[in-house]
């Protein structure tokens, strides 16, 4: 099918239900809140680790659920409102320290340019190929490795992207991104002042970031694991087209049910890439419903842990590999 066809057929699922918003609001956000003012409770109370480690854990993968219905807003998928989208969007981004309206201007560019190599660079991770990879200096090489460290990358970038990289303007954001951080770093140093006086400021960081720990590794995982397999899809621009994108760049990434509801269903991301409009609430359905979006790479929880590994992209062989088997090549030639 063409976009034209695929866009008929999944129109019916790009509605919003303003119920299913309202419920997802109550079992998500609410209860995020509460879980995040509960814990800080208990550590200032000295209860034992063992308490205060389970709650969170549970709690980033709340977090990560509420970043769900942020990223739907930004897709004006979630309410049929573009104003409570907008309202809305706003106040999980400072539940889950992102601006709104810069993350909504590098994401919708992401699904203009997932898979094309001569669009790569935003709202992507990065990825060079073989030959850009052997002309980069040295000490970008050596960046680009320790970048795509699996101990670098799922630890470290996460924290890094979310308290720092997400607080400052790019020097290319226009007014509306910039009053977007204003509102964001306002709303986050209001939330820190009010937990930091209803607890302490200690109690707020330790927790607060080990919960941003919890929830950004997972969210930076879960981002990874859907656009980063063997046989990813990458061409040239004048090859490229966005089906394509969508079915062949995309995985149906299958978990258990209790990690597809905290993740928000998010692992039906080639649906997701193929209308951006259709609200999480719907895709299971629409993936059910359309044989055609059945057959697409399916990747499971086990052996998605490998694609870890897979770190630079042969364009010739059209796969993306891992440097071990790059050196291999070389010692063998």
């Amino acid at each position: 099918m063409d976009k034209k066809e695929w866009n008929v057929q999944l129109k019916p699922f790009a509605r919003p239900n303003h119920k299913k918003a309202m419920i997802q609001i109550l079992n998500t956000v609410v209860i995020y809140i509460a879980l995040l003012i509960f814990t800080m409770y208990l550590y200032q109370a000295d209860t034992s680790i063992l308490y205060i480690i389970p709650l969170i854990i549970v709690t980033g993968l709340f977090m990560i659920r509420v970043f769900i219905l942020f990223h739907d807003c930004t897709h004006q998928s979630f309410t049929s409102s573009r104003k409570w989208n907008e309202r809305l969007g706003y106040f999980f981004g400072i539940l889950t320290f992102t601006s709104y309206a810069a993350w909504q201007k590098d994401h919708n560019i992401h699904h203009g340019a997932v898979g094309n190599l001569d669009r790569r660079g935003a709202g992507d991770i990065w990825t060079l190929t073989i030959e850009e990879y052997n002309e980069k200096p040295m000490l970008m090489k050596a960046w680009y490795r320790l970048f795509r460290h699996p101990m670098f990358l799922f630890t470290v970038a996460p924290i890094f992207l979310f308290t720092v990289l997400q607080r400052i303007p790019t020097k290319h954001a226009r007014r509306r991104e910039h009053l977007g951080y204003l509102i964001t770093n306002i709303g986050i140093l209001l939330q820190a002042g009010l937990l930091s006086y209803m607890f302490s400021i200690s109690t707020y960081l330790i927790i607060q970031l080990s919960v941003m720990f919890i929830g950004g590794t997972v969210g930076v995982w879960m981002f990874y694991v859907q656009h980063q397999f063997e046989e990813v899809y990458w061409e040239e621009a004048s090859e490229w087209n966005s089906v394509d994108a969508a079915l062949k760049g995309s995985t149906f990434y299958q978990l258990p049910a209790i990690l597809e509801w905290f993740s928000g269903y998010i692992g039906y991301h080639h649906i997701h890439h193929l209308n951006s409009r259709i609200p999480n609430y719907h895709l299971k359905k629409c993936y059910y419903t359309i044989q055609e979006l059945q057959e697409v790479k399916t990747i499971r929880f086990k052996e998605s842990l490998k694609l870890a590994l897979l770190q630079i992209y042969d364009q010739k062989r059209k796969r993306l590999i891992s440097f071990q088997e790059l050196n291999l090549r070389k010692n063998y030639n």
